[in-house]
């Protein structure tokens, strides 16, 4: 994918949703831009038109567009604050804050302590439950594509696949994954009009998406304080440490979490991948030749590739100079992490789909810091496991036409791509 450099720096505008419905070459193209010229620009916030909420301009925020700008926000969060919203250009009340991002959107000693309970649950024995499951599941899911598939990768294989591994993760009944699918492509959907219909507040979508979730780990998280069992949920609910447990809405919104941000860094990656084997058959040749050999090195190009998640946003405890630009002490910045997959500084050959890169010290899973994605092996592991199954299973899968993107600034998502076995 060579960039196409078709806007001039003055016609850059991060924070346009018009921007993010360009295709993927003007937009690396943009951010090819941005580095070389730019790489901490400042841009207005979005405009938000919605009945329900006004989101007035709150002095905008900076981009970090480079590697190692990016890396020196993520390893110094005494710095660069995570609690005023990290999924956010704009400043949230508190109780959206807490309700969509919950452990992303927290500082220490918050956050330390939420990541230390959830760490507790992830013991060895439940990830090896978990990791066991995968396989099944996979075959599964495959299975009924071949047999009752909609002619859509994203939603035969793609999405369902790293939902259903959650909800049995989390012990939430069968019954409930179409729900939780719906709520989590809501959330994500940044408005797109193809997920919340024209008319419809998208701040209203994303409360009631967010309330059902919250309904459906209430309900499940009551009935394993009681009645325990050998599951996450059952683990997170009765986890102490230090005289520390989970409250019901910290419960309720690492499920949430777990539901959009767990889920979507798995389905991203996987429907990005499949575009990417289909437009580089070279490179699907070469793994699947030798698919022990490079697995685990093209797992990380796959998501290096499809950097799921756009950006993260920090905001400045105090004054701070950061490779020469002055920020003050509130200013927003956002972390590209597709910007940082790109640069030149730190890849070579960024443009280049290479499924044996190495090294690889891509931000697909965020920077290195106390918000690296907890979830990081989990996801390498479903990535591994799905392509390993559709290579042996039909090595003649491809996309049989341009994914459809999702039209949002923060999720790097394919709402639709079609496809053959």
């Amino acid at each position: 994918m060579q960039p196409r450099q078709s806007l001039p720096l003055e016609a850059i505008n991060l924070s346009d949703m018009e921007f993010w419905t360009l295709p993927y070459e003007e937009r690396e193209g943009a951010f090819m831009t941005l580095r070389a010229e730019a790489p901490i620009a400042h841009f207005p916030d979005p405009v938000m038109e919605d009945s329900a909420m006004e989101f007035p301009d709150a002095g905008g925020y900076y981009a970090l567009t480079r590697y190692r700008d990016v890396a020196e926000a993520s390893r110094r969060p005494d710095i660069f604050l995570s609690g005023p919203g990290a999924v956010s250009t704009m400043d949230l009340p508190p109780e959206m804050v807490e309700y969509f991002s919950g452990m992303i959107s927290t500082d220490d000693p918050k956050h330390a302590r939420l990541r230390r309970i959830v760490s507790n649950a992830f013991n060895p024995r439940n990830v090896r439950a978990v990791e066991d499951s995968i396989e099944s599941v996979a075959t599964s899911v495959i299975d009924r594509a071949v047999t009752s598939g909609t002619g859509d990768f994203v939603a035969d294989i793609a999405a369902p696949f790293p939902l259903q591994i959650i909800c049995d993760m989390m012990g939430v009944p069968p019954s409930e994954y179409e729900t939780a699918l719906n709520c989590s492509n809501v959330i994500l959907s940044m408005g797109d009009p193809d997920i919340v219909p024209e008319g419809t507040s998208p701040v209203l979508a994303f409360l009631e998406a967010g309330a059902t979730l919250t309904g459906i780990m209430e309900e499940l998280g009551e009935y394993r304080r009681a009645n325990p069992i050998d599951d996450i949920t059952s683990a997170l609910v009765n986890a102490e440490i230090e005289d520390e447990r989970l409250s019901q809405q910290e419960l309720a919104s690492f499920f949430v979490l777990l539901v959009t941000a767990g889920n979507e860094t798995t389905r991203t990656a996987i429907a990005h991948g499949l575009n990417a084997f289909t437009k580089y058959p070279d490179q699907k040749a070469r793994l699947a030749a030798d698919y022990e050999g490079l697995a685990s090195t093209a797992v990380n190009e796959i998501v290096r590739w499809a950097s799921p998640v756009t950006w993260m946003r920090r905001t400045l405890a105090v004054d701070h100079t950061l490779s020469g630009v002055d920020l003050k002490a509130g200013d927003k910045v956002l972390l590209f992490y597709n910007s940082a997959n790109r640069d030149e500084e730190a890849f070579v050959d960024p443009y280049t789909f290479d499924v044996g890169r190495n090294p690889n010290d891509h931000y697909g899973f965020g920077a290195p810091g106390p918000h690296f994605c907890l979830g990081a092996h989990l996801a390498r592991r479903e990535i591994n496991v799905m392509f390993r199954q559709l290579f042996e299973r039909f090595p003649g899968i491809h996309a049989t036409s341009a994914p459809a993107q999702l039209r949002s600034s923060f999720v790097n998502g394919i709402k639709r791509l079609s496809y053959e076995f």
